[in-house]
């Protein structure tokens, strides 16, 4: 029995049912704002250290509703919908402890993250989420742009390409940043990584040493 199972033998009452569904609509909310209300409103609801320290703690949790703007619009609408679809999935299969469980050790890292660095945003814990499907659903299918199928698994190594990138040309307190927005994917599939890594590097020590 892993500290996750016991976790949720002890506390699995205590989490949020269909937390996505209330994330999601929390995002497309204040995006609806941003657009037609007031263009700065992520501003008050995103992580920053100084607004930490003066006080501002709801933002340790409305940072989690303001969508990640890569992009133009369509950006944002398509990274909303995905995140929904992953999120959904990740719902289903893990129950709603363990996903609350995942999405609040992100946060912890995020918030951790931000006052260590000074900021921290949803970037990563899209990441985390994105690869921890492609972990559990490696074969799936999906429609990328709605018409081409691929498969999970190179989503899945996109983002980690991505994540490595990003990491190796961060500074050092972006590093930092990058490292602890991802607790929650090393905490849920680090011993299952490190045995894939292992199991790689036996294999290739076993090809090297027959092809002599």
């Amino acid at each position: 029995m892993n500290w996750i199972t016991k976790l949720e033998r002890k506390f699995g009452r205590y989490c949020i049912p269909n937390l996505i569904s209330i994330l999601i609509g929390g995002q497309i909310l204040v995006y609806a704002v941003e657009l037609f209300v007031n263009q700065y409103i992520s501003f008050y609801l995103n992580l920053d250290r100084g607004a930490l320290l003066a006080g501002q703690i709801w933002r340790v949790i409305t940072f989690m509703f303001v969508p990640f703007s890569g992009g133009g619009p369509l950006s944002v609408v398509l990274g909303i919908y995905f995140t929904w679809f992953i999120g959904t999935a990740l719902e289903k299969e893990w129950g709603d402890f363990r996903f609350n469980l995942y999405l609040l050790l992100g946060m912890l890292g995020a918030v951790l993250a931000c006052l260590c660095t000074g900021w921290a945003d949803t970037y990563c814990l899209s990441l985390s989420l994105l690869l921890a499907f492609a972990m559990l659903y490696p074969e799936v299918q999906v429609l990328l742009f709605f018409v081409i199928p691929v498969r999970v698994k190179y989503f899945g190594l996109f983002a980690a390409a991505l994540w490595v990138f990003s990491f190796l040309t961060a500074a050092p307190l972006g590093k930092l940043n990058y490292l602890l927005c991802m607790v929650g994917f090393a905490a849920f599939f680090g011993p299952q990584a490190a045995r894939s890594v292992r199991a790689w590097i036996r294999r290739e020590q076993w090809k090297r040493k027959n092809r002599r």
